[in-house]
């Protein structure tokens, strides 16, 4: 179904409250776009620059039916929509994203067939419906190995590493209690790097640089531009987010995980929204992730992509967030983003400062004062 072109003035609904949805928010009011938000949160990051909160779950049909009233079109900030109710948003024409790419990132089952589908290489992999089958498998893929569950899992959550056979037996409980689960052979990958991009609706697709993504304790801490990696790898990181985007014939910002093994690229993980490793292109490039988005959902012209600056962007979790707000040195050159959630807690991403120079050399260095941790910055991967 094709959707009517939605221009400022009208109303963009967005299910989900939280700092992906205010970014995007924020990106559509500066286009003159009004904003709904469907969030249970009393006052959470997205709510608070909404012309209008829809405060209610987000399976609730009724409250959904609501934004879609007062709502020309929909997007959603993560994965975890009620499929059944973004089925119902797409037959209204209120959903231009659409519900498949939902349903296959949903079910890290799905995903992975899509992948290879798509003609991309992912790690090998078997899935799992018992702890019985756990042994012959593992057999099968070797040590180490990860088990994951095929849903709902994220920021580390909902996966187990399986070192050695002395594992096994931890590994048949997760399993016991995650009926269907994933388990992936353990890639001895050198970095993580990642593709964001846009899809209009004509089938336009925009590209982003490619960020190299160092994690510490499976968060995501810093997002470095350009990757350094070569450029043969940059080209297969972005082919295979090319095959997906062909495959998936999604519409609005993704973003495609991927792991590099010597000059191999293993896509990992997907995500049909703006994600984290793409906050650098606020300041980093001439239009942002959620720029884009918008443009796409409302079935505008997408802007092609320059990279004026290379790139640092950190995550400000919970324990490091008040050290940044107290102290006008993190100011320094230095744009700093706060998201407004309403309880700091450790881990918890509360925020995220980019840095940018003419060299990524520059960047690094600027990069150092917000270095809370013993990890270089500047090592790969």
């Amino acid at each position: 179904m094709s959707n009517p072109n939605v221009y400022p003035g009208q109303t963009i609904g967005i299910l989900g409250g939280g700092q992906l949805g205010k970014m995007m928010a924020l990106s559509a009011k500066e286009m003159g776009y009004r904003i709904a938000v469907l969030d249970p949160a009393p006052y959470g990051p997205c709510a608070q620059v909404a012309d209008q909160h829809i405060q209610a779950s987000f399976d609730d049909r009724k409250a959904v039916l609501q934004l879609a009233e007062v709502s020309e079109v929909i997007t959603y900030e993560f994965e975890n929509v009620d499929l059944t109710l973004a089925q119902e948003l797409e037959a209204k024409g209120k959903l231009p994203q659409g519900a498949n790419a939902l349903r296959i990132t949903q079910d890290r089952i799905e995903e992975k067939r899509a992948m290879e589908e798509a003609g991309v290489p992912v790690a090998p992999y078997r899935v799992v419906q018992n702890p019985e089958e756990l042994e012959g498998v593992v057999d099968e893929l070797g040590f180490p190995c990860v088990i994951k569950t095929t849903r709902g899992g994220y920021d580390g959550k909902g996966q187990l590493k399986l070192n050695s056979s002395k594992d096994l037996e931890d590994g048949k409980a997760f399993v016991n209690v995650h009926p269907f689960c994933v388990v992936e052979a353990w890639l001895p990958f050198d970095q993580e790097v990642s593709v964001v991009m846009t899809r209009g609706e004509d089938g336009e697709l925009e590209l982003f640089p490619v960020p190299e993504n160092q994690h510490e304790h499976h968060i995501l801490k810093r997002s470095i531009v350009p990757a350094r990696i070569s450029e043969t790898l940059v080209e297969k990181a972005r082919n295979a987010a090319r095959y997906i985007a062909e495959h998936l014939q999604f519409i609005g910002t993704f973003a495609v995980e991927m792991f590099v093994v010597g000059e191999e690229i293993y896509v990992n993980e997907m995500a049909p929204r703006p994600h984290n490793s793409g906050h650098f292109t606020i300041e980093g490039c001439n239009v942002s992730q959620f720029d884009q988005h918008i443009r796409a959902i409302c079935g505008l012209p997408l802007l092609k992509i320059t990279r004026p600056y290379a790139s640092v962007m950190t995550n400000l979790l919970g324990e490091e967030v008040s050290k940044v707000i107290q102290d006008k040195r993190y100011f320094q050159g230095a744009h700093v983003h706060l998201y407004g959630k309403d309880k700091v807690t450790e881990k918890r991403k509360m925020g995220h400062v980019t840095v940018t120079g003419n060299s990524l050399d520059e960047a690094l260095e600027k990069a150092e004062v917000f270095n809370f941790s013993e990890v270089l910055i500047n090592q790969k991967g």
